[in-house]
């Protein structure tokens, strides 16, 4: 069973423009997280964003077991978008075009 969290992603390569848009226009609080990385809490979400190239937004979805999700996925139409297990990040897309990220789900 699989249950999203409050974190969306993006990728940009310019993090200085999302600062200033998503807490100096629209005000909301920054929440500390890399050099690479930044966060904005928007009340019933928080929007981070990476360093590099746009790949649209991406929702995260918690699950008890990443590998065994990411195969039922895949056998069910999914595509894997990305994947490294350092960070960790597995990112799928499904057929309807929701790319998500599967993480492990904490108890």
């Amino acid at each position: 069973k699989m249950k999203s969290t409050t974190d969306v992603m993006l990728r940009t390569n310019d993090l200085e423009a999302a600062k200033a848009y998503y807490h100096g226009v629209l005000g909301f609080a920054n929440i500390p997280v890399s050099d690479r990385i930044i966060g904005f809490d928007a009340g019933g979400l928080a929007i981070y964003f990476e360093r590099g190239d746009a790949n649209g937004s991406v929702l995260e979805f918690e699950v008890d077991d990443v590998t065994e999700a990411k195969m039922k996925l895949l056998a069910h139409g999914c595509t894997l978008v990305e994947e490294n297990p350092a960070i960790p990040r597995c990112y799928l897309s499904d057929r309807f075009g929701l790319i998500f990220n599967l993480t492990k789900r904490v108890l």
